[in-house]
């Protein structure tokens, strides 16, 4: 299995609690939806997938999270997802998780590992 290493964002395009940025991971031989989200000055990364039902979460390109900037939130189902662990703490799937996508912030940038 090949890896290769590429660059989805500048650190700056990420703020605390504000706008993800959505991009394209290979998962398993697919392209697949994932965003990235700072939370107090971490990074973290996830398919772009509810857990309760399959489909994005964003309710505007971006937008994941809920009012307070705390909870990443499905904007088809309610479902609110701890940010640190993706963990569904409220909502129809709740103790479901977000699928992790590995990133790591270097340089200025905001990198994600394919693996195809």
């Amino acid at each position: 299995m090949a890896e290769r290493e590429r660059l989805i964002c500048a650190s700056a395009a990420l703020r605390d609690g504000g706008d993800g940025v959505r991009f394209e991971v290979m998962r398993h031989g697919r392209v697949q939806a994932a965003f990235a989200v700072r939370y107090y000055g971490t990074v973290y990364a996830y398919l772009n997938r509810c857990a309760h039902v399959p489909i994005e979460l964003d309710w505007q390109p971006g937008r994941f999270f809920d009012l307070s900037g705390h909870y990443l939130i499905c904007a088809a189902h309610g479902a609110h997802y701890a940010v640190r662990d993706g963990r569904c703490e409220l909502g129809p799937c709740k103790g479901a998780r977000l699928v992790a996508v590995e990133v790591c912030e270097r340089d200025g940038g905001v990198f994600v590992r394919d693996a195809d």
